[in-house]
């Protein structure tokens, strides 16, 4: 079983306290844009391999981060999409 497999049944239990609102702001959430910069700066240097160690560790957390608000967003509007708060009126 992959780690995001272990982490999606993890975070089960989160889609118990959703609702439509809070479903939506964790649906929208970013980064800001000082973060995406840092980020796309470190993305640059892994892929030319030229990470410190300190970089890769941060660059790690970030991707670990990233898998764990992919999956609760992933919740998030399979949330919304059953029970027809999909639409912004609701």
């Amino acid at each position: 079983m992959s780690t995001v497999t272990y982490l999606d049944r993890l975070l089960d239990p989160v889609v118990e306290v959703f609702t439509p609102a809070l479903a939506r702001k964790i649906v929208d959430l970013r980064a800001d844009p000082e973060l995406e910069e840092q980020i796309a700066v470190l993305r640059e240097k892994a892929n030319h391999g030229t990470l410190t160690p300190e970089e890769d560790a941060e660059y790690k957390d970030f991707v670990e981060a990233v898998d764990v608000i992919s999956i609760i967003q992933a919740k998030a509007r399979r949330f919304l999409d059953a029970n027809d708060y999909g639409r912004r009126d609701t």
